[in-house]
């Protein structure tokens, strides 16, 4: 089952965001605080918007967490898939398909023409998932980022 996230599920939206960054070798990076979480998500003015994956007994086993972008190509709004997490003693039931269909439905229901993520690439089970879907890679594009003290310098 896949419902919007509540104010209730930021507590366990924050610690599956951490057990994706230790999946991906990178928890020390993890600044986040759930009041952060909870801003970010139901505040004045939502940042991004979360989906929570739930067992028929009601048990969170996996989330997505997207914000909407904008292409100047297509002249529309689309969606960024910024996390996208199963726990691993749930995956392979089919909770990753839900949640990216979910985000799919919101697409063509709003006329969105993209939903675009990124991933790891040594992560090959995620991959092959993807493209199981019909995902196909960006290789031509490379992802530039600034944060900390090069950001501050640019910035300052």
């Amino acid at each position: 089952m896949i419902r919007n996230a509540t104010p209730a599920d930021v507590p366990v939206i924050h610690e599956m965001v951490r057990e994706l960054a230790e999946y991906e070798k990178a928890l020390h990076e993890v600044r986040a605080s759930e009041e952060q979480l909870r801003e970010a998500l139901f505040g004045e003015r939502p940042a991004a918007y979360a989906h929570i994956a739930e067992t028929a007994e009601g048990e969170v086993v996996g989330f997505a967490l997207w914000f909407l972008n904008f292409s100047t190509w297509r002249g529309v709004h689309g969606i960024y898939l910024e996390d996208l997490y199963v726990r691993p003693s749930q995956r392979g039931g089919g909770h990753g398909k839900a949640l990216l269909a979910s985000l799919a439905r919101i697409c063509v229901e709003r006329g969105y023409e993209r939903l675009e993520w990124s991933v790891l690439d040594w992560n090959e089970p995620s991959i092959n998932f993807y493209r199981s879907l019909g995902a196909q890679p960006q290789d031509e594009w490379t992802v530039y980022r600034l944060t900390d003290g090069a950001l501050a310098e640019l910035g300052g």
